[in-house]
């Protein structure tokens, strides 16, 4: 299983960043416009449309909001297994630390989520800036 360690730095309030990634059916909102294009709940699943037409159902695993943690897997795709988390720390200088790990297997998927994550990254740093 491969291992996606991404640290997103981003021009928000703590409070903010979390009450943004923890709105699980406004991620396409609040949270990463412009690469999730739509979101639905039913109950502790989501089903996530990316802007590049990929729909992919996720399970809400854990929420904690103490640690400022959320964990979900996706559950549609019998080929991949993924599993993700983020978690949001006070920045160094001001700001939010978003820390993204992503678990994937079989290995040779990693890449393709790597490249999502990366833009999705760039997503939640301009969404969360600009909602400021």
């Amino acid at each position: 299983m491969a291992t996606i360690f991404r640290e997103i730095l981003v021009d928000a309030d703590v409070d903010a960043t979390w009450a943004a990634l923890c709105d699980v059916g406004a991620i396409h909102q609040r949270l990463a416009r412009g690469f999730v294009v739509d979101t639905t709940l039913d109950g502790d699943h989501r089903t996530v449309t990316f802007a590049g037409g990929v729909v992919v159902r996720e399970r809400l695993i854990g929420r904690d909001d103490a640690r400022r943690r959320l964990a979900y897997a996706v559950v549609d795709d019998p080929a991949v297994r993924h599993h993700a988390s983020f978690q949001v720390f006070p920045g160094d200088l001001g700001g939010s630390r978003i820390v993204w790990i992503t678990d994937v297997a079989p290995d040779p998927a990693a890449p393709m989520f790597a490249g999502m994550i990366d833009t999705g990254a760039a997503a939640i740093r301009r969404t969360l800036a600009a909602s400021r």
